[in-house]
């Protein structure tokens, strides 16, 4: 079978593997059909992600059909079509037992710290698998993790029925917190420096766009809000300044959700903090988030039309990394496919 790896920092490579075998009764063996590829594989590609060994089969956006069963399964049955959820966590340590496992102490990710699903057949253990509708086309079917971390962000954040939320940057992940806030009941405040993606922002529910080249964002949001500020604020440009400006954007009583690995240090003063009395929180992957995503996607009430904006072969797998690298500004979501 085909394989995409990251050999080493800047190296990528299609090998030949075999198809992999039932070794555990809660095995579950996909039938890869897209892979999606996120900005942390392309910092996987360049040596740039932390956490990534070598080689590594890249890939945490995995959709397919269910191949084959270890005897214990019941979730699912061949034929299935499926989204991989591409963490792997112990049940057992702190964070767990707190129903946070996509921050366990002993945490696997899915193409960083075990392989993942740029393959043309995948052995996952069955928690990790969600069926998903049989209408659902494989191009709608790869966004639904990306659109779980928007979820996740949403949730850390508390957003209540008519918030406002401040989300900054309208990449990929923006997009998803977007949706994923207006559908909470929020009224959702964007701001990025390229026009085509803010339009692109009003049809995933956004209801004010503000261009921070043109405008002067502190003005508008307090403009849009009466003076109060967001309730909740989102950075998912993730830079030290944007971090900086989320502290004094927010309203009393608000929420900062922060999803940067940025190892940058902030300049804030504490005062800022204690007298709105702010909630900061992390974002990090999803907890329990595939369910309502796919609920979501049942109801029909996802904008997945049009958020893919490239699908190429595996045989074009660099082409692709390229036109991501090449497009970061306006690209959305690209995928390899393995039909």
């Amino acid at each position: 079978m085909k394989v995409g790896v990251v050999e080493k920092p800047g190296v990528l490579k299609i090998v030949e593997r075999d198809v992999p075998k039932i070794t555990s009764p809660h095995d579950v063996i996909i039938k890869v059909k897209r892979t999606g590829i996120c900005g942390s594989d392309i910092h996987i590609y360049h040596g740039k992600n932390p956490f990534a060994t070598y080689p590594r089969v890249w890939g945490h956006e995995a959709v397919g059909e269910v191949y084959e069963t270890g005897s214990a399964v019941t979730s699912v049955k061949k034929g299935d079509h499926t989204v991989v959820e591409p963490i792997v966590y112990c049940g057992t340590c702190y964070a767990c037992r707190q129903g946070r496992g996509n921050v366990c102490e002993k945490l696997e990710v899915i193409g960083v710290h075990r392989d993942g699903g740029c393959q043309e057949y995948f052995l996952v253990p069955e928690a990790t698998v969600h069926k998903l509708p049989v209408d659902l086309t494989w191009d709608e079917a790869v966004l639904i993790e990306p659109f779980t971390i928007g979820a996740q962000a949403v949730y850390r954040g508390q957003v209540q029925k008519d918030d406002y939320v401040l989300v900054m940057g309208a990449g990929t992940t923006g997009l998803t917190a977007v949706t994923m806030a207006k559908l909470a009941g929020g009224k959702v405040i964007v701001t990025d420096l390229v026009e085509d993606k803010l339009e692109y922002a009003k049809k995933c529910g956004a209801d004010y766009t503000i261009n921070g080249k043109t405008e002067n964002l502190a003005d508008r949001v307090a403009e849009i809000t009466g003076g109060m500020g967001a309730n909740v604020t989102i950075d998912a440009v993730c830079i030290k300044q944007t971090f900086e400006q989320a502290i004094e954007l927010t309203s009393a009583a608000g929420r900062v959700v922060e999803l940067s690995f940025n190892e940058t240090p902030s300049e804030i003063a504490p005062v800022g903090i204690i007298k709105k009395e702010l909630t900061i929180c992390g974002s990090r992957l999803q907890t329990k988030r595939f369910p309502v995503v796919i609920d979501y996607i049942k109801q029909g009430v996802l904008p997945l039309k049009g958020f893919l904006s490239k699908t190429y072969p595996v045989s074009q797998m660099a082409d692709a990394f390229e036109y991501v690298e090449k497009n970061n500004a306006t690209v959305r979501k690209v995928a390899i496919s393995f039909e």
